[in-house]
């Protein structure tokens, strides 16, 4: 009979499609199961998740099953709570991953039993620190191994502590992982997906949000999508001419205009007025809607710019709240949410439910995991890009009576780049290929050949580091200093070139290994003490380079403004329309940026010409589809592999033009003006040329 326990399964169930209810019932299914011998194959177990909001929505969910005393313990006080639950065999434990990295001290009799974890929204819960800290509570050694192991050495090995630690970072026998998540991301389906017949990870439950649309449990957030484009002018307002970053300089830029009174109200005016005429009569006219901001300080400025506009059109009967996080500073201003809302942060929610606030003004809170049926609408001003764009839209997607669709009025995004980020998670979702454990080892030689540390460096810090907690002393802390200093000087010694290229190849070597160190027991000490090592040292890697943001507030003036609809329909996915999700595979360098100087002058020409003109994202992106096309034409790839630039030419033009001519359809716009004007379709053509060029002498491989 094949073993219940130390198997991984992995649940792809849409956001919105009732997961609380899925959990709560596994959770007691799994209390109950019993093997052919009639004993229970579970000794407890665990549900997870790192996120508060829905640690008390699982809660009360799980606990209403069931109120029989001992059978369900919420951990809602502290890790000695919890501890408590684990060693008492309390059936079902409900609790949040934080509290497991406090409770490493606390549990050191846990007896070895058989568990079985169940995570809500695995991808952020299971592939740090935290979750491999759970991994080492759980599989502790159990009594007799304990008093055996004390009774035949009182010395501290080092080696034998490195390898206690490998062995809970890999599989353990004893831990069986359920994990619930609506957009899993690559390193997920390795570490809790089944094999498919591809061999490739996958999901062992799927109902997908494709399914789950058709059957009506959630709306489809992509049917009703609106975009607008902002156009602006800026001017100089100083007489000097700085010469700064072109990069650094164009953000500073859009910061400036995002937080300018004269966009913030224009803005505003559009959503409230939107929101007044069409959302307001939605859900028996009970919708309320979000507004997605950038940072914190946007919300700040967004709330009292829609306090002003409701203030002086007299909307007595319009109220918005804002939600951020700790206390912003705004010149000589501080404003936190509880001072801004008029009452604490733990109340929002359910005066946000109630008849008086309609609109949710948001920097990063209740963009994921806030569940709120009357949710009709949602103000994007935020780039938003592949998960979070899905995390976050999918805020609308839950039903109620009354509620028949929702609708998304986007300041930022294109309708084509939402559409593209649901696509991986529509249907099944499948990792494009898997992590070669490999790489590891190759970030490791990498390492190594910097020379930065020195191996005794890193093997007295292991000595330290890995010691039992009751044979650690007071001075161990600034042992393992003093073995990560002369690594910090090297460090400080070498160009700015090399420690930036250092600093990225052991950011990502600590990434991946702490994540693929739970799919494959690696049992070389080596890597775990390099990975111990690396975590306290690149704390103290600090590169001076200038890279502080960059105020120019004062030195530049909006000349002009004007918003734009660029879009309005539908942006919802059809079967079929897939993606794939990429995985941590990156091993090459983190060289720094060349700047890229530019007087301040030659920076604004360059937004005025790109935003002040009626062009739209088609327009922009006609070129690039054309090229896309020349690029996959065989015969071109022939000549540029064979010919000069000059001689290329000869064949790219005709070629060239051909293209625009099967595209002209697409965009009569942009095609119209390519046709009629001599001089820009010879600069056109010249572009193209140059890039599709470039791509075929770059791969000197036929046919790619």
């Amino acid at each position: 009979m094949r073993k219940p326990w130390g198997h991984n399964y992995l649940i792809q169930h849409s956001a919105g499609s009732g997961k609380s209810n899925s959990i709560a019932w596994l959770a007691h299914r799994l209390a109950s199961l019993h093997d052919d011998k009639d004993n229970l194959v579970f000794d407890s177990i665990i549900v997870i998740t790192d996120r508060r909001v829905l640690d008390k929505q699982l809660q009360d969910t799980i606990y209403q099953f069931e109120h029989k005393q001992g059978v369900v313990q919420k951990i809602d006080a502290n890790s000695a709570q919890l501890a408590e639950a684990l060693g008492s065999g309390c059936r079902i434990v409900i609790t949040t991953l934080q509290k497991f990295s406090f409770v490493l001290d606390k549990i050191k009799d846990l007896p070895k039993r058989h568990y079985a974890l169940i995570m809500d929204e695995a991808h952020s819960s299971q592939t740090g620190e935290s979750a491999s800290n759970l991994r080492k509570v759980l599989a502790a050694t159990n009594l007799e191994d304990a008093e055996k192991e004390e009774a035949t050495s009182s010395e501290y090995d080092p080696e034998e502590e490195i390898a206690k630690a490998l062995s809970a970072r890999g599989p353990q026998k004893n831990l069986s992982f359920f994990a619930f998540t609506a957009t899993p991301k690559h390193k997920t389906l390795e570490l809790f997906g089944k094999p498919g017949v591809d061999g490739k990870p996958e999901p062992f439950h799927l109902y997908s949000m494709r399914q789950a649309i058709e059957e009506g449990f959630i709306l489809d957030v992509l049917l009703n999508y609106t975009t607008y484009k902002t156009y602006y002018k800026l001017a100089k307002a100083i007489e000097d001419d700085p010469e700064l970053d072109r990069v650094k300089a164009t953000q500073a830029i859009a910061r400036f205009v995002s937080l300018h009174p004269h966009n913030l109200a224009q803005k505003t005016e559009v959503v409230v007025e939107h929101f007044r005429h069409f959302t307001s009569k939605k859900i028996g006219s009970k919708a309320k809607a979000m507004v997605v901001t950038r940072s914190r300080l946007h919300a700040v400025r967004y709330k009292l710019a829609f306090d002003k506009y409701l203030r002086d059109k007299g909307y007595t009967s319009i109220q918005a709240l804002v939600a951020f996080s700790g206390t912003v500073k705004d010149g000589a201003l501080d404003y936190t949410e509880a001072g801004m809302n008029g009452f604490g942060e733990r109340e929002l929610p359910g005066k946000f439910d109630g008849p008086e606030y309609h609109f949710l003004i948001v920097a990063e809170k209740y963009q994921t995991g806030f569940d709120q049926p009357l949710l009709h609408t949602m103000y994007v001003d935020k780039k938003l890009q592949g998960l979070q764009a899905v995390q976050t839209l999918s805020r609308l997607n839950r039903i109620c009576p009354g509620k028949e669709d929702t609708f998304i009025l986007d300041f930022v995004n294109e309708a084509e780049d939402i559409k593209d980020a649901f696509k991986p998670y529509y249907e099944k979702t499948e990792i494009e290929e898997a992590v070669d454990p490999n790489l590891v080892y190759t970030l490791k030689n990498k390492l190594d050949a910097f020379q930065i540390y020195w191996r005794q460096e890193v093997e007295d810090f292991a000595k330290v580091f890995f010691k039992p907690l009751d044979k650690q002393r007071e001075g161990d802390k600034g042992l393992l200093h003093k073995c990560i200093d002369p690594a910090v000087g090297r460090f400080k010694g070498e160009p700015e070139e090399r420690q930036v290229d250092f600093r990225h190849q052991l950011g990502t070597y600590l990434r991946l290994y702490a994540f693929v160190s739970q799919l494959v027991n690696y049992g070389d000490p080596d890597l775990e003490k390099l990975y111990a090592f690396g975590r306290l040292l690149i704390t103290k890697l600090k590169i001076d380079d200038g890279s502080g943001p960059l105020i120019i507030d004062d030195d530049v003036k909006l000349s002009y403004y004007r918003l734009t609809k660029t879009h309005e329909g539908s942006a919802s996915l059809s079967a079929g329309e897939t993606a794939t999700v990429t995985g941590p595979t990156d091993v090459g360098t983190g060289r720094p940026r060349q700047e890229d100087k530019a007087h301040l002058s030659q920076i604004v020409d360059v937004l005025n010409e790109r935003f002040a003109t009626d062009f739209t994202k088609e327009d922009q992106l006609f070129f690039d589809q054309i090229v896309g096309d020349l690029k996959k034409d065989d015969d071109l790839g022939d000549q540029a592999r064979n010919n000069s630039l000059p001689q290329f030419k000869l064949a790219f033009d005709p070629k060239g033009l051909a293209a625009v001519l099967v595209r002209m359809e697409r965009n009569e716009h942009i095609s119209n003006q390519f046709m009629s004007n001599e001089q820009l379709r010879a600069v056109a053509l010249e572009l193209m040329m140059q890039q599709v060029y470039q791509h075929f002498k770059e791969d000197q491989q036929p046919g790619l």
